[in-house]
């Protein structure tokens, strides 16, 4: 199976830039389900249920969440009508699934929506979760299993990878909205640690420079907005899984401007 990730579409240029592109990239890539992170699809934070209705109408199969996951309180309907998952790492008696199961290519696969703890709000050992979450999955027979790891210290998405490497057929980070320049494939496990946001590129992680300037010269925060207008980015990370493991991955950035570059992974032997 080719599955495809897109990390943090943020505000309407993020929605734009996949309603221009996404479809065709399926097309020409051949991509059997798209996994996209929404926490901040609705104006940088949370998700409505206009966004998530014109999300799944570009082309996306299922949505993961993070931080921002509760800012609009529409999103608990969501979880009963969309293909929508919040952190699996909440507790138990929270709304919602981080964890669901799809047929895909005559496959199965399923994807995992974690959160980290460095900066982040309470939840559950993100750790012991990916662990037991994992484990029960190949009890089940499940061995496509994808990780969208929401989290703002990379040496947590590290840890996960030593972790999991082998066990799992992809892991990648969201949230910095600041894509690194690391994609590779260990043990038939894909990794990035950040794949960047899709939206405005020229500016403080997607929103207008103003606040976030005020605020490191002064200390006093501010309310973030995203920009009018902006030059806008879209990253896509596809990746082909057979039996568990991953056998190639690349990314492609796709620009507003039309520049197309792409990265393949790198295999670790």
């Amino acid at each position: 199976m080719r599955i495809a990730f897109i990390g943090d579409i943020v505000g309407s240029h993020g929605r734009d830039m996949l309603k221009v592109h996404l479809k065709k990239i399926r097309q020409e890539h051949d991509i059997d389900f798209v996994v996209a992170n929404y926490e901040n699809a609705s104006h940088g934070f949370g998700l409505t249920v206009k966004n998530a209705n014109e999300i799944v109408g570009y082309g996306v199969d299922c949505m993961s969440g993070g931080n921002h996951t509760w800012d609009k309180k529409e999103i608990e309907a969501l979880f009963d009508t969309h293909e929508i998952l919040r952190p699996h790492n909440y507790p138990d008696e929270v709304k919602g699934t981080g964890c669901k199961v799809y047929d895909v290519a005559g496959e199965k696969l399923a994807v995992l929506n974690l959160m980290g703890h460095y900066s982040m709000p309470y939840v559950d050992n993100a750790f012991r979760a990916a662990k037991s979450t994992v484990e029960a999955l190949h009890a089940n027979g499940v061995k496509n299993i994808f990780i969208d790891f929401h989290a703002e210290a990379t040496s947590e998405k590290r840890a996960l990878l030593m972790m999991l490497q082998g066990s799992v057929s992809g892991i990648i980070g969201t949230h910095t909205h600041v894509s690194t320049d690391d994609f590779q494939i260990v043990e038939g496990t894909a990794y990035l640690t950040d794949i960047g946001l899709t939206g405005c590129r020229d500016n403080i992680i997607g929103m207008d420079n103003a606040t976030p300037i005020k605020q490191f010269l002064t200390g006093i925060k501010g309310h973030f907005d995203i920009p009018k207008k902006c030059k806008k980015i879209l990253q896509i990370a596809i990746m082909d899984f057979m039996d568990g493991k991953c056998e190639s991955a690349f990314k492609l950035k796709v620009f507003d401007d039309g520049v197309t570059l792409r990265t393949d992974a790198w295999i670790e032997n």
